[in-house]
């Protein structure tokens, strides 16, 4: 974890944001695994990785984070089309009715 604190220092995110960060991706996964209020948390995503893309990765004179904020706005797209699309028969959206 203090690897992943010192590489968005680096950047000049604050350090103590990684935990938060980490555990925002996780939840948010584990959430669309499941099928869990799957839109919110797709919708959730796609701001987290457009933000993520346009304060840290934005960097024109270099090509590995310019390639780094393509990815993370392509990620946004398909967090978009999730979220449009909802959560399938299996996830537990569907179980609660």
């Amino acid at each position: 974890m203090d690897g992943f604190a010192g590489y968005m220092a680096s950047g000049g995110i604050p350090a103590f944001l990684a935990w938060p960060a980490v555990l925002f991706e996780i939840l948010a996964g584990a959430a669309i695994i499941a099928g869990f209020q799957t839109r919110l948390a797709a919708l959730a995503s796609a701001a987290f990785c457009v933000v993520t893309a346009v304060l840290y990765h934005f960097v024109l004179a270099d090509q590995m984070q310019m390639t780094m904020f393509f990815k993370k706005i392509g990620l946004a797209g398909g967090y978009l089309l999730l979220a449009n699309a909802g959560s399938g028969a299996f996830s537990v959206d569907a179980r609660k009715g």
